[in-house]
């Protein structure tokens, strides 16, 4: 197995850290397992990792679970700032990490995530119409939100970073589930979509 190993991919969250790595041009390996298959709950799966859940990564001696800590390692540990901007001031990192929870507790658990749970996961989680329709709502008065807050060609400006890896994973799952966004998300998913990192993985 490789020194860097991931486990977990067809998700947006899994996308999450083979992109991270394929920014940075690193070698690694992949189990290619998918959720809600039986992988995540066999035994040797989950004596690495408990949680029973995607992504999870083993680099070496270091061992981690859910897709944004894995991301900010890996661009903390290997980043150059010529692929993923690594904010080095306090301000800096405060504002990268201000973007981040907005994207992972706005746009992907609370919005996003209520929908594929009672739209896609109803045969598991119950249908919630209601629930969703006011989520689908909700995420599409954040990205508005994201739209007025956005200061350059990428989410904190000039730079590509890791807030912009998670603000696609999230406009691709919208966009999945009929979210309606603003066309300044739609030009941000065009610019990103060319980046030959993201098309490879």
């Amino acid at each position: 197995m490789s020194d860097l190993h991931f486990w977990g991919v067809s998700t947006s969250r899994t996308l999450r850290p083979i992109w991270t790595a394929e920014e940075l041009g690193l070698t690694y390996g992949l189990t290619p397992i998918g959720p809600r298959t039986g992988a995540t709950q066999e035994r040797d799966y989950l004596s690495r990792n408990p949680k029973g859940k995607i992504p999870y990564m083993v680099d070496r001696d270091v061992a981690l679970s859910e897709s944004v800590a894995i991301c900010r390692y890996l661009v903390q540990r290997y980043s150059n700032d010529d692929a993923i901007a690594n904010p080095q001031s306090i301000v800096g990192r405060a504002k990268c990490d201000e973007w981040c929870f907005f994207i992972l507790g706005e746009l992907d658990e609370t919005s996003l995530y209520i929908i594929r749970r009672h739209e896609a996961l109803k045969h598991i989680y119950g249908e919630a119409p209601e629930a969703v329709a006011v989520a689908r709502e909700y995420c599409a008065r954040q990205f508005r939100a994201a739209t007025d807050l956005m200061i350059g060609p990428y989410v904190m400006g000039e730079a590509f970073g890791l807030p912009d890896i998670l603000m696609m994973s999230c406009i691709t799952w919208a966009e999945r589930v009929g979210v309606d966004l603003p066309d300044s998300m739609g030009a941000l998913r065009d610019r990103i979509a060319e980046r030959p990192a993201y098309q490879r993985a």
